[in-house]
């Protein structure tokens, strides 16, 4: 376990394959269905279902759903599975809460995310905002695995105009001399951590039929304050206490909890909102 410390905090990122079961992965893949067939909640945007579409059908309309934890007990339950817990207490701290999940569908022919570092879009105090991006299916570079820089910039970078044709985003980071990215192609069942402030990206679905489907969960460590307006859907604030305290202790539990954050669909092309992976 000192190794996977030792490892992520000089490359930013860590892989480890097969934290979840297949079973755990089928019910993932059936909660996904169920999500986006509108069976755990409307959702604006969500269009009425068909007896005779299949779910690749369905699924092949949408992107992705932000905060999908708040609709379904599945998703909901993926944020104390204890194998990730264990990794993420070793990594970053005995105290973990967790603030956003995000379940992306990207279906053949759907284009990638840009260059970028999450805590652009979720800034913490302590640099402990961390992504777990669980592989509901395989990722290969045909269907768009996320690609990563090995390392851990001090800053955030300035974003620039984009116009590679692989990315959905008009605007990217300037990457030139940061490193040699490497691509992050994993099994169903697979966990990829990664730092809030390392870079990556992940390419189009070139594939004619096979998604690429991914359950994202942002953690950081709970002695820390979340500074945190969900992309200006929340009023400024120094601490956002939409959070869910998944190991340890909460230092600021006398603060409460709030319930602001709703589920909703993820755009297909908008460069503000956050982390399209």
């Amino acid at each position: 376990m000192n190794d996977d410390k030792v490892f992520y905090n000089k490359n930013g990122y860590l892989v480890k394959p097969d934290l979840f079961s297949s079973a755990e992965i089928n019910e993932l893949k059936k909660e996904t269905a169920a999500i986006f067939r509108g069976g755990r909640g409307q959702i604006d945007g969500i269009v009425p279902v068909t007896a005779n579409e299949s779910d690749a059908e369905v699924l092949k309309k949408y992107l992705a759903i932000h905060f999908p934890h708040k609709l379904s007990k599945g998703i909901y339950d993926t944020l104390f599975q204890p194998k990730v817990v264990e990794v993420l207490t070793n990594i970053v701290s005995p105290n973990i809460k967790a603030m956003q999940s995000m379940l992306f569908v990207k279906a053949p022919g759907k284009k990638g995310q840009s260059w970028h570092q999450d805590e652009y879009y979720i800034p913490t105090r302590d640099k402990s905002l961390i992504g777990v991006w669980i592989a509901i299916d395989d990722a290969t570079i045909e269907n768009g695995c996320l690609w990563i820089i090995p390392g851990r910039p001090g800053p955030i970078l300035q974003r620039v105009p984009n116009h590679d044709p692989e990315f959905a985003e008009k605007d990217s980071l300037d990457i030139t001399g940061f490193g040699t990215p490497i691509p992050v192609e994993v099994k169903s069942g697979s966990v990829v951590f990664f730092n809030g402030y390392t870079l990556h990206s992940s390419k189009a679905n070139h594939t004619t039929d096979c998604f690429r489907t991914a359950l994202v969960n942002h953690y950081m460590s709970a002695e820390s304050m979340l500074p945190w307006d969900q992309d200006g859907n929340q009023s400024p604030t120094d601490d956002l206490r939409d959070i869910v305290l998944v190991a340890g202790t909460d230092p600021y539990s006398w603060k409460g909890t709030v319930d602001v954050n709703k589920p909703y669909l993820r755009p297909e092309k908008n460069p503000k909102h956050n982390v399209h992976k």
